[in-house]
């Protein structure tokens, strides 16, 4: 593909594929911003020495993050933002050498690009979504494609399979541009590359999508009781979110006996519905008995738990039954709390870097159980917050029995942005899975989404809102909850295998 751009050009364009790929996600949704961004990050970083292109992917990085991530730092202060936008870009940093590593060996393969910049991508999320602490999964590639018609691959190879096929596109995009900027336009390979585009979103299209083993229906509401204010200090406003979801549900009801809403089956309520333990404070425990009589149906709760030890507590979804209160038989605890927010790992060493880490006064314990509640209508798959940008956490509850999909969050810290981007996941995951899915939130949004990945129903942000809608009921399975994990596992070793190849030719002198 020829010599490197010089850093006067490579630096602007390395912060314009930052920028395209920004573009592509929620609140923007400009999803084939994805593959431009891709393929302006390969120019930038091809043939270039391996500080070079860690510099350069750098910037790309920054450039993608810092705005993708404003989000945390509306309420923490600058300095977890700046922290983890730093983190986030080394890795693409790490990217950056990789493709500089690799590109004088496999411009000798030319119509290898594309698929060499696919793996690569991969692989660098891959690491990223595991690595530090569990990882962090925000800004994959396949995050950015709700709207697009290569979502549809998700059924096939899940989230990594779509990053892979944007991915390949991007090469695709970059090699076209190198044949008309590379001395003179070169058509042939160029209505090569634009075909092989072109066939890439049409197996996209082709993919089938939709409720697998799909059979009866269920009436589910969801129910959002927004918070008194937005910020840190929802906490201290505890009472008044509990109070907000119960008075809500009682309002259901009263519309149900009225003849002007349906009976639900199950109502779901989001995180942090219930920040008072209802299982050790009688008047939280009543309060949630009243809501769940009144509405005649199971309330799947969000509750943070007391846990075993002082300091210690726990992120739940429990399920509530009219008559009988609390089914402890029916009990979720998150399996990821996030680092630094809910729990922070390496304290005393955290502190000497902020004081702000005191701020998280206890610890959220870890659950060791996949999501699966069954409320007796329906068995729901449920994972908290940010746990939805984790495959194996989703996959789980499916091959557990989940039949629906219900994503239980709280974003009153946070803003509309990442509320949108957090639904554009629950969107994949419907895809990916072939379940019906929603999202209960706090604050907004809350919604439904059906197996193509069409949203339904969504509510606004930082408004008190309920929906209710009959959702189709699943058990079959898609090729992507069948393979799980091994389509990411075979990209990930032929990134690994590239990368040794280009080392044996670095080795033995082979280059250009």
């Amino acid at each position: 593909m020829g010599a490197a751009l010089p850093l006067r050009v490579a630096v602007p364009l390395a912060v314009a594929a930052g920028v395209a790929l920004l573009l592509a996600f929620p609140p923007y949704g400009w999803w084939p911003l994805a593959p431009v961004g891709v393929a302006l990050f390969a120019a930038v970083a091809h043939r270039r020495r391996l500080r070079a292109g860690a510099a350069v992917g750098f910037v790309a990085g920054l450039a993608l993050f810092a705005p993708l991530l404003s989000w945390t730092n509306l309420h923490t202060g600058y300095l977890p933002w700046v922290l983890l936008s730093v983190v986030q870009a080394a890795y693409l940093a790490v990217l950056g050498m990789a493709v500089a590593w690799v590109s004088p060996v496999v411009d000798r393969v030319r119509w290898s690009w594309p698929l060499v910049t696919g793996v690569l991508w991969v692989g660098q999320e891959a690491v990223r979504g595991r690595f530090p602490f569990g990882g962090f999964p925000w800004g994959r590639l396949a995050f950015s494609q709700d709207d697009s018609p290569m979502l549809r691959l998700a059924a096939v190879g899940g989230a990594p399979l779509v990053t892979f096929a944007v991915a390949v596109v991007g090469g695709l995009v970059v090699s076209a541009g190198w044949r008309v900027a590379g001395g003179g336009v070169r058509w042939r390979p160029v209505v090569g590359w634009v075909a092989a585009t072109v066939a890439v979103v049409g197996v996209g299209l082709s993919v089938p999508v939709g409720v697998r083993g799909a059979g009866e229906r269920v009436t589910v509401a969801v129910v959002q009781g927004n918070v008194p204010r937005l910020g840190l200090d929802f906490n201290a406003q505890r009472q008044a979110v509990l109070d907000n979801h119960v008075r809500a549900t009682v309002d259901l009801a009263g519309q149900v006996r009225a003849g002007l809403a349906a009976q639900p089956d199950v109502v779901v309520w989001p995180e942090n519905s219930s920040d008072i333990d209802p299982l050790r404070d009688a008047g939280a425990g009543a309060e949630i008995s009243r809501a769940a009589d009144a509405i005649g149906a199971p309330i799947l709760v969000g509750a943070v738990l007391l846990g075993e030890q002082a300091g210690q507590v726990h992120n739940a979804g429990i399920l509530w039954r009219p008559g009988t209160g609390a089914d402890m038989s029916q009990l979720y605890t998150k399996r990821h709390p996030v680092p630094f927010a809910e729990y922070v790992p390496m304290r005393k060493l955290a502190r000497m870097v902020s004081a702000q880490v005191d701020r998280v006064r206890s610890d959220f314990v870890a659950g060791t159980r996949p999501g699966v509640v069954a409320s007796g209508p329906v068995v729901l798959g449920d994972v908290i917050c940010f746990e939805v940008a984790y495959d194996g956490l989703v996959r789980d509850t499916v091959t557990g029995g989940a039949q629906v999909l219900a994503v239980q969050t709280n974003n009153a810290t946070f803003n509309v942005a990442e509320a949108r981007q957090q639904l554009a996941m629950v969107r994949l995951r419907a895809v990916e899975h072939g379940r019906e899915g929603l999202m209960a939130s706090t604050v907004g949004v809350s919604g439904f989404v059906t197996p193509d990945g069409r949203v339904h129903q969504a509510t606004e942000f930082d408004t008190a809102a309920v929906v209710t809608r009959q959702m189709q009921v699943g058990d079959g399975r898609t090729v992507a909850t069948r393979v799980g994990v091994w389509p990411e596992v075979v990209l990930v070793v032929v990134a690994g295998a590239v990368l040794v190849v280009a080392a044996v030719a670095r080795r033995r002198g082979r280059l250009d």
